[in-house]
Formats: C-alpha cells, sequence, structure tokens
C-alpha cells in the first residue's frame, strides 16, 4: 500500500511540474503582461522621426493595446514576418528614391499583410488602392490589367500620395493617418479640433488606431525574439530570381505564353498578380514589362 502511495505522489509531481513548465514556456508577452513587468513595452517609439509621446496616457495604452494584440496573433505576425523577407527589399529602394521614410514599408504590413488583399469596399493589392485613387496616381485599372496588384507601381503611387500629404500637413504621421482617413477627412478634424498633431486629435476608431499598428508592427518585425518570434533565417521567404520580358503587342492566350517561356498559366498569374485575365489585348502597342522567374518551379 505504501509502494502505490508513493507512485501516486511521484505521478502527481511529474504531472504538476509537467503544468508548471508548459505554463511558463507559454506565450512570452502573455507572461510579462500577466506578472506586472511589462518588459516588452519600449522606452521610446517613433514614427519616421517623429516621436510618439508615451508620457501622454492615453497614448501608451493604445501603443499597448496594438502592441498586445499583434504579439499574440501568432500566426498571423508569424507569416507577416516570413513574407516581409522577400517584399521588403523591393519596396525599400522605392521608397528611398521618393525620398519617403523607410518607415512606411510598415504601413503596406497592416494594410494587407504583404498579400494581394481585396477589401469590402474595392481596395486591392499590398498597398490597397481605391480604383480611383489608383487611376489618379497614375495606374492602370480595368478588367484586363489592374496595377494595384503591381508591387513596384503601386508603391510608386503610395510614394507619390504620402508625398502630397506630408507637404500639406508637414507631418509624416499624419501623412500616414491620411493614408487610412483620407487627406480631407484628416483636414475636416484638424480645423474642427484646432489641433495639428495626430497624437492630440480625436478620431474614428479606425484611424485613431491606425499609426499605433504601425508602430506595433515596426516594433515587433524589428526586435521578433523580445516578442517571442524566434524564426531561423531558412523559415524567412525568400526572393525568387526573375528576367523581364517587354511585349507591346496583344497575346492572345497567356497559358500559351506560359509555356513558350518555359512555365505554366499558374507560376505566370502569381509572378505577374496584374494581369487580370486569361489574355492580354494591346491595340495601343503599350510597353509592358513581364516577369519570368528563372528559379523556384
Amino acid at each position: 500500500m505504501q509502494t502505490m502511495k508513493n507512485k501516486v505522489v511521484i505521478l502527481f509531481l511529474i504531472l504538476t511540474s509537467g503544468f508548471f513548465i508548459f505554463a511558463i514556456s507559454g506565450d512570452k508577452t502573455t507572461l510579462l503582461q500577466r506578472e506586472g513587468t511589462a518588459m516588452y513595452f519600449p522606452a521610446s517609439v517613433d514614427f519616421a522621426g517623429e516621436v510618439a509621446p508615451l508620457q501622454i496616457t492615453d497614448v501608451k495604452e493604445r501603443l499597448d493595446r496594438e502592441l498586445l494584440i499583434n504579439a499574440n496573433l501568432h500566426s498571423t505576425t508569424t507569416l507577416i514576418i516570413k513574407r516581409a523577407n522577400r517584399v521588403f527589399p523591393i519596396i525599400e529602394p522605392i521608397l528611398k528614391k521618393y525620398n519617403v521614410p523607410d518607415d512606411f514599408k510598415y504601413l503596406a504590413v497592416i494594410e494587407s499583410g504583404l498579400t494581394n488583399a481585396v477589401s469590402s469596399a474595392g481596395a486591392r493589392g499590398i498597398w490597397q488602392f481605391m480604383p480611383d485613387t489608383a487611376k489618379e496616381k497614375g495606374m492602370e485599372v480595368n478588367e484586363l490589367v489592374d496595377e494595384r496588384y503591381h508591387l513596384e507601381k503601386s508603391t510608386e503611387a503610395a510614394c507619390r500620395y504620402l508625398l502630397n500629404a506630408k507637404e500639406k500637413f508637414g507631418s509624416w504621421t499624419l501623412a500616414a493617418a491620411s493614408y487610412n482617413g483620407g487627406m480631407n477627412g484628416i483636414s475636416k478634424k484638424i480645423d474642427e479640433q484646432k489641433v495639428t498633431n495626430y497624437y492630440d486629435l480625436g478620431l474614428t476608431e479606425e484611424t485613431s488606431r491606425y499609426v499605433f499598428r504601425i508602430l506595433a508592427l515596426k516594433e515587433i518585425m524589428k526586435q521578433p525574439v523580445k516578442y517571442g518570434f524566434n524564426l531561423n533565417p531558412g523559415d524567412l521567404y525568400t526572393s525568387i530570381p526573375t528576367k523581364k520580358i517587354e511585349v507591346d503587342s496583344t497575346i492572345s492566350n497567356l497559358s500559351s505564353f506560359a509555356l513558350s517561356q518555359g512555365i505554366n498559366y499558374k507560376i505566370l498569374k502569381l509572378h505577374n498578380p496584374w494581369l487580370r485575365d486569361k489574355k492580354l489585348v494591346n491595340p495601343s502597342k503599350k510597353k509592358y514589362e513581364i516577369e519570368i522567374p528563372t528559379e523556384g518551379y
């Protein structure tokens, strides 16, 4: 009987010990928050060199909210970090070319998760342009070609928008906010409330969270291990080498065209999502560059 009791005690210790190990090896951010240490919270943050006033209570709490949400959206944030390794090298030199701060790549992150997303309102692509705005910024949008899905061209269009917004508001933070709330919307709030700082404005729920979401993803993506994202270099999505073929005539069948290039239709559309039909009708002889992968298929 004593032996049996000893076995039960040992089993109990093993089980409770295992539970304890499981409990303390769970999500790092959640554990820190539960213990009240808040070690995950940064001493300071900035967007494009413009420092967020974390000494203001609601500002600190709004950032805290977005840090906790995105640090605990583990699968979503992990995928974003993986995709960024492929997408950021394309976005970054374009931002630099237009003298737009590098931090705006995190705006693309919160807009689409770095995928060619489609919103319920009709915005599309990594930069989530609406059709009319895309056309205003020089992109072709029709049933055959939709350059909102063209990463380089949509990034250039985003830069043009942001430069105009910066000139209007004098602040990169407000320029970022206007990407969500619209220039007219932000201007109206400034006129009504008589303040000119994003962190002082009372805005709609979505726009009031917008810059804080950017700040949170920037913080997490720059220090992923601190927030519990332990990815090896081999886990990240890598760039796929491609060559560009210039065409200035109609392609009546994109499947046949793809096969003539040594790939298939699926691969062609993956690398050229701006091609929206099974053909490319081009009576005006406009020049298009089609990307053909040379590896990875």
